[in-house]
């Protein structure tokens, strides 16, 4: 009997934390579902029934859409071109010279090696708040204001996480693997190249994943680095949606965002499991 006791109260806790997730998951999806249902309406009802559902009067089509992505004399389809390019080359150096730098940093057991890494896991603690105004002297200084060499730029805010994450998984992998290699005639790069990336794999995709969710969506060290005369991202974009005496059109604004997290949210959707896969296999093991 108290074995049946213990049972039905291990259920009984089970139902109440579904329940209270299944809570805490609608109000964090009551953001975006407000998104989709303003991005529908004329901005009138926009701002007066916020929470309802669009009906005959309120309903907008797709005119919110195409203003949206007319509005101006700055083109649409360059902010996602920009905003294209700077994801895929921030992401692809973020991969590439992480992975490398955490292999060197867990296989050299040196002070300078633990030095380094422990610099990168304190810079994911220090607000880009403090930062902001150096940075975007320096990158003017230096030429990185632009959408081809800002990856530079998101290279060095993404180290922290990316070398954290390979870090701890690198060290997970047989030495002896890498010294078969050597015997066989590899050196460094062949090495890394031919048999480390490889078996990086699960962490290669978390780490892309959540480079491309983060540098897709960013707002501030664009705007504070770019020209934004010249280029702007889809966020730059959408906070330029203003008409006269700086009126917004709440609509046409709504419509814009739900544009930009559609790509993302099915990204994620179709990749979340190689986030836990990859997150795990550098944590646990690391």
């Amino acid at each position: 009997m108290p074995h049946d006791q213990s049972l039905a109260a291990e259920r009984r806790n089970k139902t109440l934390l579904s329940v209270l997730l299944g809570i805490v998951c609608l109000i964090w999806c009551l953001p975006v579902v407000a998104v989709v249902i303003n991005s529908f309406k004329r901005n009138t009802y926009v701002k007066t029934e916020t929470f309802a559902l669009p009906n005959e009067q309120s309903w907008a089509g797709l005119d919110n859409f195409i203003k949206g992505m007319t509005f101006g004399n700055y083109p649409f389809k360059s902010s996602v071109t920009y905003s294209v390019i700077i994801t895929i080359l921030s992401v692809a150096l973020i991969l590439i010279f992480c992975s490398m730098a955490a292999w060197y940093i867990a296989r050299v057991n040196s002070l300078a090696c633990k030095v380094v890494y422990y610099l990168c896991v304190f810079s994911m603690v220090v607000p880009f708040q403090m930062v902001m105004f150096t940075l975007s002297k320096t990158a003017d200084t230096l030429k990185l204001n632009t959408p081809w060499t800002i990856p530079i730029v998101y290279l060095g805010f993404g180290a922290g996480l990316a070398i954290f994450m390979f870090v701890g998984f690198v060290k997970s992998i047989p030495l002896e693997i890498e010294e078969a290699a050597a015997i066989d005639g590899c050196g460094p790069l062949r090495t890394f190249f031919s048999v480390v990336l490889p078996m990086l794999k699960p962490t290669l995709i978390s780490v892309g994943i959540l480079e491309i969710m983060w540098v897709w969506n960013d707002y501030l060290l664009p705007v504070l680095v770019l020209d934004i005369n010249k280029y702007r991202t889809i966020p730059i974009h959408i906070q330029y949606l203003k008409g006269s005496y700086g009126t917004v059109d709440l609509g046409a604004t709504m419509a814009l965002i739900l544009l930009s997290i559609i790509p993302v949210i099915i990204f994620y959707l179709a990749c979340q499991k190689h986030i836990i896969k990859g997150v795990a296999a550098g944590a646990v093991k690391g």
